[in-house]
């Protein structure tokens, strides 16, 4: 048996092989961290990742016949049930950590809430964020500021619109509202008690300075109180907002689509008409909530409406 040697080789190479062979990939497994930094002189700013949310586009969109719908999410390979990126910001100034939106929280089950985690593997320590922005009031958008019934920013003030506190902290409201959205209200009571029972909810009242190279400016339609943050710095600027659009295949070319989540319709559609115009016009960044992740591009004028160019990726987060 003089080849006994090589044999037990190969059957040992073969057992190696085995142990180490592609095993059945999972299909629930998460992406890598999710983050994103964008550089605006000696601010830095990270895009960060709560989730990914699937959205009914098709019983959502008004103003949009079925076919239309259809064949605008097609020409962005998407169905018109599509997965959209729930996106949250970091601008970081060198004195201060400021957040821009917090996510779904606890309220999308595993669809949202990954911003707390994804902060830390961008190295943000959530307790080091000591200003917290919100576009508005909504679900995605402020119920991540807390879980369990404690503020997630514990160092944290909550800035807000006192338009959005006005409205979606009183009940008295609620016939205002499409019957489909009033479970709002509630949210928003469970999202923000904790924060203002901390004495950490902290109103202005758009157009406003934040701080220097941040401006709060109206944005009303979609919400009462909902804004845009207006971040000016190192030659550059950077316009953070929240839900001017959901569907971007569909609302840039045709900024007259509507969705069931604006309490105003008409002035939503008016608004996005005006700051489509605005940024297309002056060349401005964009950090979209939810346009694909990072959700940081600029809006260009094409045809009739507007198209979105994403950032150049950059490993270097220029």
């Amino acid at each position: 048996m003089k080849h006994y040697p090589l044999l037990m080789a190969l059957v040992g190479a073969t057992m190696i092989f085995s142990a180490h062979a592609a095993q059945p990939p999972s299909t629930h497994q998460a992406q890598a961290p999710g983050y994103y930094r964008m550089a605006m002189g000696d601010w830095q700013i990270t895009a960060v990742s709560d989730g990914t949310v699937a959205v009914p586009f098709d019983k959502l969109l008004t103003h949009i016949s079925p076919a239309t719908l259809q064949s605008q999410m097609a020409k962005a390979n998407l169905a018109v049930h599509a997965e959209t990126s729930i996106n949250a910001f970091v601008i970081n100034t060198g004195k201060q950590l400021i957040l821009v939106d917090t996510g779904a929280g606890p309220l999308f089950g595993d669809a949202g809430g990954h911003l707390p985690d994804n902060l830390r593997a961008a190295g943000i320590d959530p307790d080091a964020i000591d200003t917290v922005l919100l576009t508005h009031i909504h679900a995605d958008h402020s119920g991540g500021v807390q879980r369990d019934s404690k503020p997630v920013f514990r160092n944290a003030t909550v800035r807000v619109d006192q338009r959005d506190v006005d409205f979606w902290l009183n009940p008295a409201h609620l016939k205002e509202v499409e019957e489909s959205q009033r479970y709002t209200f509630a949210e928003s009571e469970r999202s923000l008690r904790p924060v203002i029972d901390a004495g950490k909810l902290s109103t202005f009242h758009a157009p406003t300075e934040i701080i220097p190279g941040i401006d709060a400016v109206p944005a009303p339609g979609h919400t009462p109180g909902s804004v845009i943050y207006r971040v000016t710095h190192g030659g550059k600027t950077l316009m953070l907002w929240g839900d001017i659009i959901h569907a971007h295949p569909v609302q840039l070319p045709d900024p007259g689509v509507a969705i069931h989540f604006d309490v105003n319709q008409q002035q939503a559609v008016a608004t996005r008409q005006k700051v489509l115009a605005q940024v297309a016009r002056e060349g401005d960044w964009i950090a979209a909530a939810h346009i694909a992740f990072p959700g940081i591009g600029k809006v260009i004028k094409a045809d009739k409406g507007y198209r979105w160019v994403p950032i150049n990726y950059s490993a270097q987060g220029n």
